[in-house]
């Protein structure tokens, strides 16, 4: 919203303040209705006048209200005059301007807060008064009363408009507000997005980005208990159009809904091939509903965020995480990560130590980054950014020894030996610091990039706030909103055309079977393992930099078994080999990386699970994966040049058509297909 529209909404308010005040702030009020229609059928003289006729009171309020609009001010409905007697009617009623009256002195109350909000009242005299007549029968309304002499500025047209009497959101704008509410979208970005589809001009759509937020938040004032029974009436929907989709939810003792828990079928697929490392943020809230919010999130193939799971929890406490670490286990057939990252939270870490004894906890670096500026900030005043840097350093090192004297001489350096963040940090070292993680699986989520991208990714859900229950269907909307655009990514990745830095036969074959994302990590390895020199051990090989007379790293080769492995633990711990291994393999006139060093979770198309497989033949599923193979080779080869896109794309068409002229001769062919789109 542009500047001078904020402004115009401190000095005018809302449409809640538009009470209604008599000029002389003793009479009667009468309330303005909620919604206005501004029109000139009833006459079109254009100032009003004294013995001007009206044929109801109402069309003589839109004529006063489209003068005013037009001179820059607005009106409300305010003192009535009747008959004396019962039944006799309404016979004088007065028009004031926006600003008549004075805003009443509330009185003070020690039990609710007082909003001191800047009323816009000022005591204009500005009115118009109609009199109702009867002549021949017909009765008719008079201007019987107006003066148009304002005590304040009037506005000019293009700040009119944000007077709270001439903005309003129609039935079908709501509609449209509330669609993209549920995919997740900001306040701002539906309000550019309906300013494109509309044709107007940024800040002139009839209502604010204040209106629009108002309306979301009306929608959530509801009842908590009946919210608890539409969202798992919402579950019970969900899993009759789709059998696949798994919730879970626990009552209280007084039968009411404690803690949910859901999952959607392509997240369960998506799980078995890239659930190796999960990342558990339990950090948020539902502001709405003032509910934890966990959510489980990993990172594909193509280096993009995918979403697990998702739990809503009345409260933090051990028995609530070991229920939801239960619950996401029985969604995923029991099937733990190998490394969960979470937030540092005693309850949480206890709960995955009872509940996933086998899996590698570690705490979010981002997440603790996050907190530096208010733990460090004043402590270290114009030193935070050297010790920050410090920090970075330390927490990348390879050797557990090295970091260890490091952090010793940071604290010395920066005077931190009492400071109680830094013992902390300290204490839970092998849970955050990369030199005691190195030998689990990360995926790289440990990196600025991923950690941002994760961020962003889970912001969606928070912003696809309406109502509660109907939160389980608009994060479905938001997990396949992210979707489409991580095929569109996808789709974008594999036409790119790759180009071979090293000629090196190894790159080549890679090329073929990783995707983009993890082949361009795997060619850095390549491209800087050309400036390594390995030495033959009896006990394996030592590979160091050729500028190093010392020092390097241990690599153990067995070509007999296609196995290798090196002390820096960069394969375990990212699943691309590194630079060492690889000088290993070249030199050991190896052509193609051992097909265990290229894991499935990275390659261009991951195998499906067996289980989802489980009712079709092997021989069939053989043929499934040597055609995927073969479109992950068309791909590489028709991406390398225009003129081979071409012809690639023309030839699969017409076979797509032919394909597709041919019947499905079995149930378990159309699960399989059904499979491989979801993966």
């Amino acid at each position: 919203m542009s500047e001078e529209a904020g402004q115009m909404m401190v000095l005018y308010g809302d449409s809640s303040d538009q009470r209604s005040l008599s000029l002389d702030d003793t009479s009667s009020t009468e309330e303005s209705p909620d919604q206005t229609r501004l029109s000139l059928e009833t006459t079109n003289d254009a100032v009003p006048y004294i013995g001007q006729r009206f044929p109801t009171h109402d069309a003589a309020y839109e004529f006063y209200a489209e003068f005013a609009r037009g001179c820059g001010f607005s009106i409300r409905r305010h003192r009535t005059e009747g008959k004396d007697g019962v039944g006799k009617g309404l016979t004088r009623r007065y028009f004031v301007c926006h600003r008549a009256g004075n805003t009443p002195v509330k009185a003070a109350n020690d039990n609710r807060p007082q909003r001191n909000r800047k009323s816009s009242r000022c005591g204009c005299q500005a009115y118009m008064r109609i009199s109702k007549t009867t002549d021949l029968g017909v009765p008719e309304w008079r201007v019987t009363g107006f003066m148009n002499h304002h005590n304040h500025e009037l506005l000019e047209p293009n700040q009119v408009r944000f007077l709270p009497a001439y903005r309003s959101i129609s039935d079908s704008d709501k509609s449209r507000i509330l669609m993209f509410a549920k995919t997740g979208i900001s306040v701002q970005q539906m309000m550019r997005l309906m300013e494109l589809e509309k044709g107007v001009e940024p800040g002139f759509l009839p209502f604010t980005e204040k209106d629009v937020r108002n309306l979301l938040q009306s929608f959530r004032k509801v009842d908590p208990e009946d919210e608890s029974i539409d969202l798992l009436r919402m579950c019970r929907n969900i899993k009759e159009k789709d059998p696949n989709f798994k919730y879970d939810f626990s009552l209280d003792s007084n039968n009411k809904l404690e803690n949910i828990a859901w999952s959607y079928a392509s997240s369960i697929q998506s799980y078995d091939v890239f659930g190796d490392a999960v990342v558990f943020d339990t950090t948020h809230r539902l502001a709405a509903f003032d509910m934890p919010l966990g959510i489980w999130v990993g990172v594909n193939n193509y280096g993009m965020p995918c979403f697990f799971g998702c739990v809503l929890l009345r409260e933090e406490t051990l028995r609530s995480y070991s229920w939801s670490l239960k619950a996401f286990l029985a969604f995923m057939n029991g099937k733990a990560p190998q490394t969960v990252l979470t937030d540092q939270n005693m309850c949480l870490k206890e709960a995955i130590n009872l509940e996933m004894p086998s899996t590698k906890h570690a705490l979010c670096i981002w997440l603790i980054v996050s907190k530096f500026p208010s733990w460090f900030n004043a402590v270290l005043g114009v030193r935070y950014n050297d010790w920050k840097a410090e920090f970075h350093r330390l927490y990348n090192l390879e050797s557990v020894e090295d970091f260890e004297l490091g952090w010793r001489d940071m604290v010395n350096s920066f005077g931190l030996h009492t400071n109680r963040h830094i013992a902390s940090l300290f204490a839970l070292r092998s849970l955050w610091a990369l030199p005691y993680l190195r030998s689990h699986v990360f995926a790289g989520m440990t990196t600025a990039g991923h950690s941002k991208s994760i961020n962003a990714f889970i912001q969606r859900f928070l912003s696809a706030q309406t109502r509660l229950a109907h939160f389980v269907e608009q994060v479905a909307v938001t997990v396949d909103f992210k979707d489409q655009a991580g095929e569109q990514q996808t789709m974008q990745q594999n036409l790119q055309n790759i180009c071979l830095k090293t000629g090196a036969p190894m790159e080549a074959h890679a090329a073929t079977v990783l995707t983009p994302f993890a082949f361009s990590k795997l060619q850095e390895q390549l491209v800087l393992a050309a400036h390594y020199a390995s030495f033959q051990m009896e006990d394996g090989f030592l590979v160091r930099h050729h500028t190093k007379l010392e020092g390097g790293r241990k690599v153990y080769w067995v070509p007999r078994e296609g196995i290798i492995s090196c002390s820096c633990h960069q394969f375990e711990f990212s699943g691309i080999l590194c630079r060492h291994a690889l000088r290993v393999l070249s030199t050991g006139n190896c052509f193609q990386i051992p097909d265990r060093y290229l894991p499935h979770r990275w390659r261009r198309f991951s195998t499906p699970s067996t289980k989802s497989l489980q009712n079709t033949h092997n021989d069939h599923t053989e043929r499934v994966q040597l055609l995927q193979s073969m479109v992950s080779t068309l791909v590489t080869e028709s991406a390398k040049s225009r003129e081979r896109l071409e012809i690639a794309t023309e030839n699969v068409s017409i076979l797509l058509l032919k394909i597709r002229e041919q019947p499905i001769c079995s149930q378990g062919v159309r699960e399989l297909s059904s499979n491989q789109r979801n993966i």
